[in-house]
């Protein structure tokens, strides 16, 4: 299966979809799936069946390591 940014995310199956501990419930979470080939799968979890972005394993390691790093919390204020 071919793996595009923007791809409806229903249509990405066989994968574990899977959010932060932190997420309290309310519809407003992040899903992550590892996809065949290691690259990484983000969709919103209130539209499962919306777009879903695709990145690459550096791609996320690099944006990991911006958010562990506090480069984003101003985005947050």
């Amino acid at each position: 299966m071919m793996f595009d940014n923007g791809m409806p995310a229903g249509g990405i199956t066989g994968v574990e979809w899977v959010k932060s501990s932190e997420s309290v419930g309310q519809g407003n979470c992040v899903e992550l799936a590892k996809l065949p080939g290691g690259r990484v799968a983000v969709r919103n979890s209130r539209y499962p069946d919306g777009a879903a972005l695709v990145y690459t394993r550096e791609e996320m390691v690099a944006f990991l390591r911006g958010a562990k790093g506090s480069e984003f919390d101003h985005l947050t204020i």
